[in-house]
């Protein structure tokens, strides 16, 4: 069984700053790329950041300059450093992590169940 739980998520006023946290744990051989994606009120869930294995990273142009992804391996821990956040940053964030459970088992996607994250302007 594996599990993502993030972590961090809550209300902030417009200009602030969250950190968003997501561990993930269980029974896995490796991980690959981990991200975030974020779902606004009415809207599709869309990518928010992303980084692989090797520590490459991409951001939607939304969020560029203003979030900062990380992860840590020893840890199994991806973060979302948010800075500036507007009201449009408003939305359910959700982790997700890209898991091969045995080395000769496919990789496939995990996903957590989301944090709020709501600005208020």
């Amino acid at each position: 069984q594996v599990q993502l739980v993030e972590s961090g998520g809550g209300l902030v006023q417009a200009g602030g700053s969250l950190r968003l946290s997501c561990a993930a744990s269980g029974s896995f051989f490796s991980i690959n790329a981990m991200g975030w994606y974020r779902q606004p009120p009415g809207k599709q869930r869309e990518l928010v950041a992303q980084i692989t294995g090797g520590g490459a990273t991409d951001y939607a142009a939304s969020v560029k300059g203003r979030f900062t992804i990380s992860r840590d391996s020893a840890k199994n821990t991806v973060y979302l450093q948010m800075d500036s956040l507007e009201p449009e940053d408003t939305a359910v964030y959700y982790c997700n992590a890209n898991i091969k459970r045995g080395w000769n088992v496919r990789a496939r996607d995990y996903w957590g169940r989301g944090t709020q994250v709501t600005v208020s302007s």
